[in-house]
């Protein structure tokens, strides 16, 4: 092999580190998911069972987390979680991890005002691998900012566009609808 191409090449040490990068951000945005479709099942799958979760607001394991997320998120209108840079250190079968985050959720307060809750922070992680599969082992919640401001999203009310909803009524999960094509066009 010419002296080039050796320089080049990928070695299997970084690809096993690509790899890794890719799998663990693949867990972040699946956690998002879980969430904002308040898909329980999904969610916990993110998390080995011996995995601590520390929000400040729940402390412990993650089927408790995931029962906790659902009940708390179910009362909301609508969640909308956004990933934004994500650093990962890989050791050998451990990575550190730290992802930025944006959280909207749709609520209403108890007066029956509807609220615009924003929280921006980022998730602190540990993850190990584990049978070649990455998961969460510890994932802790840092808040930077919060805003909590009067509803303002009445352009959907009644609009035409198609609105992210829950399992199973979100539009992800209609594998049918995905496949579908235009009807040909009369006179062409």
């Amino acid at each position: 092999m010419p002296q080039k191409n050796r320089r080049d090449a990928i070695s299997a040490t970084e690809l096993e580190v690509m790899t890794a990068n890719l799998a663990i951000r693949d867990l972040a945005a699946l956690y998002m998911r879980g969430l904002d479709r308040l898909d329980r099942d999904l969610l916990r799958a993110q998390f080995w069972d011996d995995a601590y979760l520390s929000y400040g607001i729940y402390e412990g394991g993650p089927d408790g987390f995931a029962a906790f997320c659902i009940k708390s998120l179910k009362e909301h209108e609508r969640n909308h979680h956004m990933l934004g840079q994500h650093l990962i250190e890989i050791a050998g079968d451990q990575a550190f991890g730290e992802v930025y985050y944006q959280a909207y959720h749709k609520l209403t307060h108890e007066a029956g005002e509807k609220r615009d809750l924003f929280i921006s922070g980022r998730y602190v992680d540990r993850l190990e691998k584990r049978g070649g599969i990455w998961k969460f082992a510890y994932r802790s919640e840092l808040v930077d900012w919060v805003r909590d401001d009067p509803c303002t999203d009445v352009f959907l009310d009644g609009t035409p566009m198609i609105v992210g909803s829950r399992k199973p009524s979100d539009p992800l999960y209609d594998r049918t609808a995905m496949s579908r094509k235009p009807e040909p066009a009369n006179g062409l």
